[in-house]
């Protein structure tokens, strides 16, 4: 079944009206409600509403029992001050959709229309739009909420919007798809002292020097890594800005990267080691918190499949990864648990890409990203 030119159009400025009042995550009370009233003409068997705070499920049953496949979208969008000057550009300040969120939530609102009009042979069709994926809570919100027991997919999928990638082309691999990653933040605690003493406080300044050097040398200082492991300090500050009194307290903060989550276990201790024997060898308090943490999003090879034959079905172009991307995506706490799989979809070869200001997810993708979810849930459930 393939989405009719009214149903585009439709799409189109449904995800153009989303790219106008983009919310942040955690906050996407505004997105949910334009979207279920989107869906309001092509309503579902059952709505499941504040799933797992702002996100919603929308279920469509088969004529008989059979499988559940489960459709991911995510809603939210970034706080970053948009550059576009198209009509449809962001009218909140300093938030906009430059992930393409907008796009992936439409999407899954034309594969819901495609199933008012044809509901699946069997099984069901659960379609999750998802909260908070860009600070790498959104999934868990879902899965924590006890409603999603009666949810629980025999196998999940969900796409990203990929810029560099040719149009269209389905971009997929079995295993790890893309990286593990989590926020460090080392806390140094000391005691001030007049600059011209140095010696009468507990200065972190070379407790800093040794973590910003020692951080980054991680990867190489082991020899037990299974694949690829990175760490980067993104920011530091030592005391204030006083010329007369040695500082007494720091912060360092690293992102650390991997992309098995076996290997992440292991950079976590050795991160978490480090700053201990920083702080324990100049007499500092440490205070170790974590934040946008990811599992890695790893592909099951029987749900990849159904996504090759599906692309195949639609003629679509296809490219296999040789290694994962280093960006992460919650997507991996669905897997964690059941079959799926994540793909990508080429947004363009020379498109702006993620996050960088002039970002707009391009319409041409909706018709697409439709006729491949609607082709799996053919092949999968009739």
């Amino acid at each position: 079944m393939l989405p009719s030119p009214e149903l585009l159009q439709a799409l189109k400025t449904l995800r153009r009206d989303l790219h106008q009042y983009p919310e942040l995550a955690g906050q996407e009370q505004g997105t949910g409600a334009r979207l279920q009233q989107f869906l309001s003409r092509y309503p579902p068997d059952r709505l499941l509403a504040d799933l797992g705070n702002t996100g919603f499920a929308a279920i469509y049953h088969g004529t008989v029992p059979g499988p559940t496949l489960a459709i991911r979208g995510d809603i939210d969008a970034l706080p970053i001050m948009e550059a576009a000057t198209c009509p449809h550009r962001s009218r909140h300040a300093n938030v906009a959709h430059l992930c393409g969120h907008d796009g992936h939530a439409t999407i899954l609102c034309g594969v819901a229309a495609l199933l008012a009009r044809r509901r699946p042979a069997r099984g069901r069709v659960v379609l999750l739009w998802q909260p908070a994926e860009e600070i790498g809570c959104g999934a868990r919100w879902l899965l924590a909420d006890p409603r999603f027991t009666e949810l629980a997919p025999d196998v999940i999928f969900g796409l990203h919007n990929l810029p560099g990638f040719p149009l269209g082309q389905v971009v997929w691999r079995h295993g790890s798809f893309a990286a593990a990653s989590k926020g460090l933040i080392l806390r140094l605690t000391g005691a001030t002292a007049h600059a011209a003493q140095p010696e009468s406080g507990r200065s972190p300044a070379l407790a800093v020097a040794y973590l910003i050097a020692q951080l980054t040398q991680l990867p190489q200082t082991a020899s037990d890594y299974c694949d690829f492991v990175q760490v980067t300090v993104v920011h530091a500050r030592l005391g204030e800005v006083a010329f007369g009194t040695a500082p007494g307290e720091a912060v360092v903060m690293a992102t650390l990267r991997s992309y098995r989550d076996d290997d992440m276990a292991r950079l976590t201790d050795r991160a978490i080691a480090l700053g201990q024997t920083a702080a324990q060898a100049d007499g500092l308090q440490l205070a170790i918190e974590w934040t946008d943490e990811f599992a890695a999003t790893v592909n099951h090879r029987a749900a990849v499949e159904q996504v090759r034959q599906a692309a195949i079905a639609c003629h679509y172009d296809q490219h296999e990864l040789t290694t994962p991307f280093r960006w992460s995506e919650d997507f991996g706490e669905y897997t964690r648990r059941y079959s799926g799989a994540f793909l990508g979809l080429g947004a363009g070869e020379q498109h702006p890409h993620l996050h960088q200001a002039d970002y707009d997810f391009p319409d041409e993708l909706l018709e697409r990203g439709v006729k491949l979810f609607a082709t799996l849930i053919r092949h999968s459930l009739g």
